[in-house]
């Protein structure tokens, strides 16, 4: 990151980001920013898991109410648990 530069914020989760900027613009952050390079790797991996049908409509009320998929949300969890799985 340039030195002397303000930064836009530390968010703790993609909730708290999304909120961030539901609530503010890029335009007011552009002096802020500079360009970047960066490589995307088009070859992910889908794994297909079944799912019981009254979980997946809950997953995806709770995703509905977050503005994600509820693939993301899917994700977001299972990481959480894994991360917490690690530790103990």
């Amino acid at each position: 990151m340039r030195k002397n530069k303000k930064k836009i914020s530390k968010f703790r989760s993609y909730e708290e980001l999304g909120e961030f900027w539901d609530n503010h613009s890029l335009a007011d952050y552009w002096d802020t920013t500079w360009e970047v390079q960066f490589d995307v790797d088009i070859e992910g991996h889908t794994k297909l898991v079944a799912i019981d049908d009254k979980i997946s409509r809950k997953v995806g009320n709770i995703a509905r109410r977050r503005g994600i998929s509820p693939e993301t949300l899917i994700n977001i969890w299972l990481q959480e648990k894994l991360t917490k799985e690690a530790k103990s």
